[in-house]
């Protein structure tokens, strides 16, 4: 069974580290102030939390407050939205996010999911090309 998780770099986590020795010096000019150890920390939880799931029979969306599970019979199409990110409408016209999925990933969100996904990368000739040779791969049969 093929399966795919996109998800955050853990290098980001770097990020939340850098963001704590930064916050340390106002954490401590007051009382209460130690409560900006908050941002990294819930910076933390969304890297490591957000990601998407996609195997041939579905996808999980996971997002910092819930998971949204959708077979792929449920799903419509998948739009692009602003700066390459995706989000998977569904047949009622509800969209759902798709965490860490980019418009970069449709090569391969094509091959899990079997096809239901276009890959926009490849040309119209190479498919018409493919159809032909299992076209004539039939006949020879």
């Amino acid at each position: 069974m093929k399966k795919l998780v996109f998800r955050i770099p853990a290098t980001a986590l770097l990020a939340a580290g850098l963001i704590a020795i930064c916050v340390t010096p106002v954490a401590w000019l007051a009382p209460g102030l130690q409560a900006l150890y908050v941002l990294p920390l819930g910076y933390a939880y969304w890297v490591v939390r957000n990601r998407t799931t996609v195997t041939e029979d579905e996808i999980v969306a996971r997002g910092v407050f819930g998971t949204t599970t959708l077979k792929w019979s449920e799903v419509k199409y998948i739009r692009l939205i602003q700066k390459g990110w995706l989000r998977a409408v569904k047949e009622d016209a509800s969209e759902v996010t798709l965490p860490a999925v980019r418009f970069m990933h449709l090569p391969a969100l094509s091959l899990v999911s079997g096809g239901r996904v276009p890959d926009p990368t490849v040309k119209e000739e190479e498919v018409v090309a493919e159809e032909v040779a299992d076209e004539v791969v039939e006949s020879e049969k």
